[in-house]
């Protein structure tokens, strides 16, 4: 036998067929406490994502995750850093229409969040600060929220 007539089809029914930053913000009010600052107090950063979609039809739909991060120490600003961070993706025609959202909305964000997260990660170090690394999101559950909401505001 064979390897082909053994070898599985490991590939998703997903195409990203193009990635780009939409918009890029980040806002360092006062840098220089970074370095005249004593404090040995924690910072506060607060990390919010949200993934949203666009048909561009033909299963062709435009992804974008909206990252929001902002630190502060004791009340002072420190960093905000925004990005809207996109990818077009291809379904294939193998995932039935009421399976579509779903991909569109947890395994899209799932293959682009790595490429988001190295961008906030080099931005927080060029800004003076040591490089933040997201943790991973749960793209399902943060779907799942989302829908439940949408159910909830339709009713």
């Amino acid at each position: 036998m064979s390897n082909s007539q053994n070898s599985v089809d490991m590939s998703l029914p997903i195409i990203v067929r193009a990635q780009y930053i939409r918009d890029l913000s980040f806002e360092n009010p006062n840098p220089l406490t970074i370095f005249t600052s004593e404090s040995e107090v924690q910072p506060n950063i607060g990390v919010s994502v949200q993934a949203k979609a666009q048909n561009l039809g033909d299963r062709n739909f435009e992804v974008v995750l909206d990252i929001k991060v902002d630190a502060k120490r004791e009340n002072e600003p420190m960093f905000v850093v925004e990005l809207s961070y996109a990818g077009v993706v291809t379904i294939g025609n193998e995932v039935e229409e009421g399976h579509l959202n779903r991909f569109v909305m947890v395994e899209a964000p799932h293959l682009l969040f790595p490429y988001a997260r190295n961008i906030v990660s080099d931005m927080t170090r060029d800004g003076g600060y040591p490089p933040l690394m997201l943790s991973p999101v749960d793209f399902a559950t943060l779907f799942q929220q989302q829908s439940t909401q949408e159910t909830a505001t339709i009713n």
